[in-house]
């Protein structure tokens, strides 16, 4: 069990809450695979009292994690078909493989979807061993 998906340092802050996630918070998982990290899913779980959603739901969700590859497709259309999803004032949450990681996608094509896609980034962190986060957010003119 990694260290960084359990707390962030020593403060006893899950990644799970870093990443917006609290009880009661519906949370939408897609692009996940064989190399999604068990432990940061199993908190995200744990934290929000309930299991992920996949993308045959039609719930209205707080928070949509992507797990997304280079080579997984357009980032653009991921981020707008995970829009439609999304409650007004949630996030999404791109989390990639980590520099010199399989599957490893540059900051800069995250930060060029973003805007093309409708969206803002606020912050990225390091959500699990092999993992890195962009969150994401709709400007607050554009939320529904």
């Amino acid at each position: 069990m990694s260290a960084s998906a359990n707390t962030a340092g020593n403060s006893g802050v899950t990644i799970a809450s870093r990443l917006g996630i609290i009880a009661g918070s519906l949370v939408l998982e897609l692009g996940r695979g064989d190399d999604s990290d068990e432990v940061l899913r199993a908190q995200i779980t744990a934290t929000s009292g309930s299991p992920l959603l996949a993308d045959d739901q039609e719930e209205v969700v707080d928070v949509v994690i992507i797990w997304w590859r280079d080579g997984d497709g357009d980032l653009v259309d991921a981020l707008v078909d995970a829009l439609t999803f999304l409650a007004a004032g949630g996030s999404i949450w791109v989390l990639t493989p980590k520099a010199g990681r399989a599957g490893h996608v540059e900051p800069s094509d995250i930060q060029e979807a973003a805007p093309t896609a409708g969206l803002s980034q606020t912050s990225s962190l390091a959500v699990a061993a092999d993992w890195t986060g962009t969150r994401l957010v709709a400007p607050k003119s554009a939320r529904r």
